[in-house]
């Protein structure tokens, strides 16, 4: 079963609105074992977005057509459906009432054009789910139909067992008609369910090109397999991720297969993975720190309030995290934290900041950073030199102290957001 994903709305093309269904929607044909080899998007042309489904006819055995299916002048999905099936639109009068009540149900009168979303390609079935006032379509190609415009020599004919599906643009309602109706029809279809599962190994301190080198050896093994398949996918400051897919016929063995190879991965990349799947940096340290049942005060000069703010999103990060003092100004840094007079961007102002938070707040564990994020140099320190440290490691019993200095590139947003998740990691390893 191949599936083809089209996006209408010129709005796309002008990047006023980023296409985010057509990757959603590839997310849960993947999850389904379903095939999905071409995303187009078209503009609000019926012309041109006859032409794509035509093509995405030749080749394809569905298609979901995302976008068109409101009341007004530019929707034109359900039209250009009707016209390449050859076929009239009818009014559903079980929609068209449907649609009433939810006005009704509000107060407002109903506008005429809003009849037009009630017009249905005939030979079609509408969706049960309708959070909106567009309803979802499911558009079995007639037997014989011809498909004119496409890619081939001016037209395929399709079998029966080709659809078209129609849903809304608007994400919650397109997503209820996927997970409601499409895929599950589509699954039908296809006769033969399967089972693809993927994992996401989160990393950092590595290059892309690095990782892709310790890990050749698995990726050629794994070319000769074709199952499991490892990807790497860079995510700027949330590190670099290595997706791992499975292909099973039950979610038994694919689970088995995940577990199996994340094991020999974690074993070849070592301690740069910090967390699987919707973990990321801070909830793997708020979870650790509560594990030994540690407490954690922060202070930021550089990051501005950045690893605060990161920490205090985890659910939960009271129990463990006490506090920050954002020390941006050197007065602060005296007078609040006792710094030394002198230079601030220095490893010694670094320890003097996280022992003085660590004291103020009355935590086990404190956090700082100082140094330059630019645009000009400061204390004859180069753009992108920070310094942090991590103190009451050594006092719990846990490892040694870090001071240190980072050389970080980037602008002055890149060098802050790298200096959270790289002092967060030196954390996290510490920890254990």
């Amino acid at each position: 079963m191949r599936v083809e994903v089209v996006a209408v709305g010129t709005e796309l093309l002008l990047g006023q609105i980023v296409d985010t269904n057509s990757s959603w929607i590839g997310q849960q044909l993947a999850a389904a074992g379903l095939n999905s080899h071409f995303q187009t998007k078209v503009g609000d042309n019926p012309a041109r977005i006859k032409a794509v489904l035509a093509q995405a006819l030749d080749r394809s055995d569905a298609i979901i057509c995302c976008g068109g299916l409101g009341p007004t002048q530019d929707d034109l999905t359900r039209d250009v459906i009707a016209d390449l099936l050859g076929v009239e639109l009818e009014l559903d009068e079980a929609i068209a009432d449907r649609i009433r009540r939810m006005f009704t149900s509000r107060g407002r009168t109903m506008p005429e054009n809003n009849l037009r979303q009630a017009m249905v390609p005939a030979g079609s079935r509408t969706m049960s789910q309708q959070p909106g006032t567009a309803p979802g379509l499911v558009c079995p190609v007639p037997d014989g139909a011809l498909v004119s415009g496409g890619s081939g020599d001016g037209g395929a004919i399709a079998g029966t067992d080709r659809v078209i599906y129609a849903v809304p643009g608007v994400p919650y309602e397109m997503k209820e008609m996927v997970d409601g109706t499409v895929v599950p029809d589509l699954v039908a279809r296809s006769g033969r369910p399967s089972v693809i599962r993927s994992r996401v190994l989160r990393t950092w301190g590595a290059s892309e090109s690095g990782l892709a080198e310790s890990l050749a050896g698995r990726i050629e093994e794994l070319d000769q397999l074709g199952n499991p398949t490892i990807a790497f996918l860079a995510s700027g400051v949330e590190g670099l991720k290595v997706r791992i897919t499975v292909s099973s016929s039950d979610e038994e063995s694919a689970a088995a297969m995940l577990a199996e190879e994340e094991e020999l991965l974690r074993q070849l990349m070592g301690p740069i993975v910090f967390a699987v799947d919707d973990d990321n940096m801070e909830t793997v340290v708020i979870r650790a720190l509560g594990e030994q049942g540690l407490s954690l005060a922060v202070a930021e000069s550089v990051t501005g309030g950045y690893i605060a703010g990161r920490l205090c999103a985890v659910p939960g990060a009271s129990k463990v995290f006490r506090g920050a003092v954002v020390a941006y100004h050197t007065e602060v840094k005296a007078s609040v934290l006792e710094v030394p007079d002198g230079p601030v961007v220095t490893e010694g102002t670094a320890l003097a900041m996280a022992e003085g938070v660590r004291r103020r707040l009355g935590a086990d564990i404190g956090l700082a950073t100082t140094g330059v994020a630019g645009p000009d140099e400061a204390e004859g320190k180069p753009v992108g030199t920070v310094c942090y440290a991590i103190s009451g490691l050594a006092d719990a019993g846990i490892s040694s102290d870090a001071v240190g200095t980072f050389q970080l590139p980037g602008d002055r947003e890149r060098i802050r957001q790298f200096s959270t998740i790289s002092i967060l990691d030196l954390l996290r390893r510490r920890l254990g």
